[in-house]
Order: C-alpha cells, then sequence, then structure tokens
C-alpha cells in the first residue's frame, strides 16, 4: 500500500492525490485509507518512513562493507542521490519539505529521519579518521552536515529535473566537493 502510495504521490504530488483515486489503485476503498491514515499528511509521513526504513538498511549495510573509507563515502554518495527525475523517493521529501513549516509533526518526523543520514555519515567519518584514511583534525559532525546539505541541493535540482541537473553529473559535484570537505590524511 505504502509503495503504491508513494509512486501515486510522485507522479502527480500530494495535492492532486485523492484517497478514493488511491484506493481505487489499490482496489480498496477510500474509507479503509482513511481509517488507517487519517489524512494526506499522514499517508505522506507513513510513504516516506517506509522508504527511508528500507534505505537505513542499506547504509547499515554499507556502513558494515569491509572496503575502504573512501569507497564507503562514495557508495554513501551514491545512496544519497535520486536515481533521476520524479524519483519518487525524493518527490515524498519535496512534498514533506513544503508542509514542515506549519506542521510540527512533520517537522519532528523530518528531523528524526535527516538524524539517521546524519548519525551514518558521522560514523561513516568517524571511522575514516580513527583508520587515518581523513584527516585526524576532521570535524567530522560538521562535514557531515555540510555534505548532507549540499547533497540535498543537489538531489533537489535532480528531482526536479533542472537542466544539467541529472544524476551522473550531481554524482561528479557530490565527490568533487567531499574530496574538498573531507581531506585524506
Amino acid at each position: 500500500m505504502l509503495e503504491e502510495a508513494m509512486a501515486a504521490i510522485a507522479e502527480g504530488g500530494l495535492a492532486e492525490l485523492t484517497m478514493s483515486a488511491l484506493a481505487e489503485r489499490l482496489g480498496t476503498s477510500g474509507g479503509h485509507i482513511l481509517y488507517y491514515f487519517g489524512s494526506k499528511d499522514r499517508l505522506l509521513m507513513a510513504a516516506l518512513r517506509w522508504s527511508e526504513e528500507q534505505l537505513a538498511v542499506e547504509r547499515r549495510q554499507l556502513l558494515e562493507r569491509r572496503v575502504t573509507a573512501h569507497r564507503k563515502l562514495a557508495l554513501f554518495l551514491e545512496l544519497y542521490l535520486p536515481r533521476g527525475p520524479r524519483d519518487p523517493r525524493w518527490t515524498l521529501w519535496i512534498e514533506l519539505w513544503a508542509r514542515t513549516p506549519s506542521n510540527e509533526d512533520l517537522r519532528a518526523a523530518q528531523q528524526e529521519m535527516d538524524d539517521g543520514w546524519q548519525r551514518d555519515l558521522e560514523a561513516l567519518l568517524a571511522k575514516g579518521v580513527a583508520q587515518g584514511r581523513f584527516a585526524a583534525d576532521l570535524d567530522v559532525a560538521a562535514r557531515a552536515s555540510e555534505l548532507l546539505a549540499l547533497l540535498d541541493g543537489l538531489s533537489t535540482r535532480v528531482v526536479l529535473g533542472q537542466h544539467g541537473a541529472d544524476r551522473a553529473a550531481s554524482l561528479k559535484h557530490a565527490t568533487s566537493a567531499a574530496a574538498l570537505l573531507i581531506p585524506h590524511a
């Protein structure tokens, strides 16, 4: 149900989605969907949490891999960036960002999900420092935060389909920026 909701939101945006249209896609009733979610905001949050839980598993697997810290960082960047324009996961994020200023519950949920990415990137960088792969004086928290902000910006451009902002170009920019923000030891 959440996968189909994510696809429906990505296709036309949350404003265009009706519970009855989603129910028709799922072969159920609008009342059934409202019973479980109560509102489109709660449906959005559930779909995004579901998507992010899958990515959290992938991040944990990435962090456990026996590859260099530099390779892990490259893989992290690849995992973070959208696959292309209208990437369903990223479309959900854009919908969420549009709603968080006026909704404390959504803002708290966004912060919780953002914190997971921050913690995992900090862990990756700290391990790289401990292994002597990254500069010993690296401000891990600050560099992780800066890199994630940059990735959010690049990702938004990709998912919106802006000229010259495809996945390959954005990955190249992210890799260049990471090299500057996170110097080798």
